[in-house]
């Protein structure tokens, strides 16, 4: 890609389309098309198609979804599967019909079956029942990756897709009714050690096993697919290794210092066992994550100390 070429960051506002801005930035593309909700509403098709015809973008990055944990999962299905659909048909309709050179679409590592086998290869898509806590979301985004195939196959367009594991870091949401459980813990555990109680309670067993990626070395991945991969078939971007959420929840309390005990609340739902993902495809094309958990659990606890302890808003489209 030319340093000069423009390129739309859909969701800029957002943990992840923050990431990308600042890792374009970081790589010397200064010619970046940012718009926030208010100023372009992507579930508004005549908007989102004005929108492309008249700033004609060369690459887009889709990084507008709307996201949350389980329990917003649970509690809307219906905007998580609505919202997401019309994004993502509005953003590669427009796209395509401004003659966008290449089209990165990002999913997520929901879209594997419940049960699939461990670690998770791209060619696990549709061989099984989904995780039903995420079920809408899940939805949403495997259509967005067979959207983005129907546009290859179809009319011979350069779109790709890219899914990657449970992401943290700065611009995380730490609401605790709707955020991923690794800004939850990192927000319960600096509460606790500020009121100086005795224990945290969390959700679940502690027994499932889950893969983190620092946001950053996902935004360097997204810019190197953009310069080096258009092949049908998304691409897994993870971190490779996994561990238990109950010693997720041990590093967390450390980095915080928080001093006290943990306690399990095993009538909360755990969710899928273990999802981790396998990146061989992306590590043979050349890129590898650069951001060990702990180094990156001290990077979003420093961003939270910062600016973050006003809990964002609850899982809106960015």
């Amino acid at each position: 890609m030319e340093k000069d070429a423009p390129i739309y960051v859909a969701g800029h506002r957002g943990m992840v389309g923050s990431a990308c801005e600042r890792e374009l930035r970081r790589q010397g593309y200064g010619n970046l098309i940012l718009r926030t909700r208010r100023e372009l509403d992507l579930t508004d098709a005549a908007a989102t198609r004005a929108f492309f015809q008249e700033t004609r973008p060369r690459y887009v990055i889709d990084a507008a979804a709307r996201v949350g944990g389980i329990l917003a999962n649970k509690t809307f299905p219906v905007d998580f599967l609505e919202t997401n659909v019309l994004i993502q048909v509005n953003l590669m309709r427009g796209a395509f019909e401004a003659g966008v050179e290449k089209f990165l679409f990002l999913g997520s590592s929901c879209i594997y079956p419940k049960e699939a086998v461990q670690p998770m290869r791209e060619d696990a898509l549709l061989a099984g029942p989904l995780e039903p806590t995420n079920q809408a979301y899940a939805i949403a985004k495997i259509s967005g990756i067979l959207l983005a195939e129907a546009y290859r196959s179809q009319h011979g367009a350069s779109f790709i897709s890219a899914m990657p594991t449970n992401l943290y870091g700065p611009g995380d949401n730490f609401d605790l009714q709707s955020s991923h459980v690794l800004p939850a813990l990192i927000r319960k555990f600096h509460e606790a050690k500020e009121r100086g109680d005795e224990a945290v309670t969390c959700w679940g067993s502690g027994r499932p096993r889950r893969e983190f990626l620092f946001v950053d070395d996902l935004a360097e991945a997204c810019v190197f697919l953009l310069e080096n991969y258009d092949a049908p078939g998304h691409v897994n971007v993870g971190f490779g290794e996994d561990l238990t959420i109950a010693d997720l929840a041990e590093t967390v309390r450390r980095v915080v210092g928080f001093e006290g005990r943990i306690d399990w609340d095993a009538s909360m739902p755990d969710g899928t066992m273990r999802k981790l993902m396998d990146i061989s495809k992306i590590r043979e094309l050349g890129w590898t994550p650069k951001t060990s958990l702990e180094n990156g659990i001290r990077l979003a606890y420093d961003w939270y100390l910062q600016v973050a302890e006003t809990p964002a808003p609850s899982s809106q489209p960015t």
